[in-house]
């Protein structure tokens, strides 16, 4: 009886043993759903680029875990990242779907991360609300807040008085334009003027009209990226850089994928970001190097939005000895903090949400390129309207 008890037990560690390097070799599947067309195209191509950038660095095992990255692009529409979500859940059977060029694409997977107990892990879309619609998400982004709220502060302490916003019609919009305007009235500052515009192919020119009709010292913008470089060249054409009219706002307007391309007119526009391409890091420098080797292109703030992304992922799995069902990779990811070629960030524990460094900079000419060029930073940033709700 003994020797039979003591044969049962052996049976069962080995089988257990078994299961083990069989769960052990499966894969760690991720669902990377990204706009790789259409209007919002450049937020997907910088993003797998840094996808890409970082398993090429650091391979594609982690924890004895293979990383397989599965690739789908939704063009930034809602119901094709809906379907596209439940596919990867569903049928491929992912633990983490990620990327999320826009906020409505990252807003209707929430609830299907939530049902199956999967990471969503937002790369790109940065309203506030995002994070709070399902436990099971975290953000490698940003929220427009954490940028408002500091361009604000800096404007009215930099002889701006007079301010008309100019936002995309959506959840980003809105954000950023709440978050710049209370904050620049609580400094003494004047909004004259609230101006939205469609999200999709805004023709901007009668819009600018109206602001500069207005005549305020500044147009606060705040477009997607990729619609940068399309209000810059018809802020020109209406001439309202000649009126002395300056372009502030968050980073999006001047984003290091279209500045390039985008002129001297669009020269001494400030904004604040967390991210700039001349970031002056021993480790971003690295980063831009080893980027453009890859792409011949230069990187943006949404590719470090998937870099990051993939380096959350892959020290979780470390931390968790390979475990990838969503309970416990979310409880891992709560907390860390890196240096990222950013600068130093963090996951906050509470809200899952990123808490960075926030840079003030300025469109300068360097070596015959146009670069946002950091002057000024504000440190370790927390969503301001999760802050304000506590």
């Amino acid at each position: 009886m003994r020797r039979l008890t003591a044969l049962k037990a052996a049976l069962a560690v080995g089988l257990l043993g078994l299961t083990s390097a069989a769960w052990a070799q499966d894969p760690v599947k991720i669902g990377l759903i990204l706009p790789m067309t259409g209007q919002q195209a450049s937020t997907g191509k910088q993003i797998k680029a840094g996808v890409d950038l970082y398993i090429k660095e650091h391979g594609d095992t982690v924890a004895g875990r293979k990383i397989e990255v599965i690739l789908k692009d939704d063009a930034a529409v809602p119901d094709n990242t809906k379907r596209l979500a439940q596919e990867l859940i569903v049928n491929d059977k992912v633990s983490v779907i990620a990327g999320f060029g826009v906020t409505p694409a990252a807003l209707a997977a929430a609830p299907l991360a939530t049902e199956g107990k999967v990471i969503e892990l937002v790369m790109a879309a940065g309203t506030s609300i995002i994070t709070e619609r399902s436990p099971y998400i975290a953000r490698t982004s940003f929220t427009l807040a954490q940028s408002s709220v500091p361009l604000a502060d800096w404007a009215a302490k930099n002889g701006i008085k007079k301010v008309v916003t100019m936002v995309s019609d959506y959840a980003p919009g809105h954000d950023a334009e709440k978050s710049f305007s209370d904050r620049f009235k609580e400094a003494g500052g004047e909004v004259i003027e609230a101006i939205r515009f469609p999200l999709a192919n805004p023709d901007f020119a009668p819009f600018l009209q109206r602001a500069a009709d207005a005549k305020p010292d500044a147009i606060m913008v705040f477009v997607p990226s990729g619609q940068g470089g399309t209000f810059m060249k018809q802020f020109t054409e209406r001439g309202l850089d000649k009126a002395g009219i300056k372009v502030i706002g968050p980073g999006d307007v001047t984003d290091d994928d279209l500045l390039p391309a985008m002129g001297d007119a669009v020269l001494g526009a400030v904004t604040a970001h967390f991210y700039s391409a001349d970031h002056p890091s021993a480790k971003n420098q690295a980063y831009v190097e080893a980027f453009k080797k890859a792409n011949n292109f230069r990187p943006n703030f949404m590719s470090v939005g998937g870099y990051d992304g993939m380096h959350l992922i892959y020290e979780a799995l470390k931390k968790t000895g390979g475990k990838a069902d969503g309970d416990t990779l979310i409880a891992a990811m709560k907390g860390m903090s890196w240096e990222s070629p950013r600068g130093p960030i963090s996951i906050d524990p509470e809200t899952r949400d990123i808490i960075q460094n926030v840079y003030m900079r300025k469109v300068e000419k360097k070596a015959g390129e146009l670069y946002n060029v950091e002057f000024a930073t504000f440190e370790g940033i927390k969503d301001p309207v999760k802050a304000a709700k506590k």
